[in-house]
């Protein structure tokens, strides 16, 4: 991807790493857990998270070091985010959006095993996404006092 997209910019989800690291964290630990996870990835900018992760880590790393581990380990990819404002964070923090449009695009090439041509089946990509981003959720601070149309 790097030789095609040289300026790519990878941000991994932030949610996929929040449940990976209470997979196995106890019910009774899992709330202040979250919470001390919480101003890691809520902070104004890396240099805050990176201190916020140091201070988790000295909480939590005697119960349960791997989740710190995992954060560092994966900080490259975990801290794009941090270059944006903070109304373009709230959109690219989670890969769900792009999740969920990706398995409408499969639900509808799925019905379909065969195309006659190429065109047709980007004819029926194109129409469904018009479809899928009617039902898109827009944030308002994005749009401004016009609105997004």
């Amino acid at each position: 991807m790097f030789y095609v997209f040289p300026k790519t910019e990878i941000q991994n989800c932030i949610i996929h790493q929040l449940r990976n690291s209470s997979k196995y964290v106890s019910y009774k630990d899992l709330k202040a857990l979250m919470a001390d996870l919480k101003e890691v990835y809520a902070a104004v900018d890396e240099q805050a998270a990176l201190s916020a992760l140091d201070t988790f880590a000295e909480h939590w790393d005697k119960k349960y070091p791997k989740i710190s581990q995992s954060w560092r380990e994966n900080w490259p990819n975990l801290s794009t985010y941090f270059k944006y404002p903070q109304e373009v964070r709230r959109l690219i923090y989670t890969t769900n959006t792009i999740e969920g449009f990706n398995r409408q695009l499969r639900k509808v090439t799925k019905a379909k095993s065969v195309f006659p041509t190429d065109d047709s089946l980007l004819k029926m990509l194109y129409l469904a996404m018009m479809d899928i981003t009617k039902k898109l959720r827009v944030i308002p601070e994005l749009c401004g006092r016009s609105g997004c149309r």
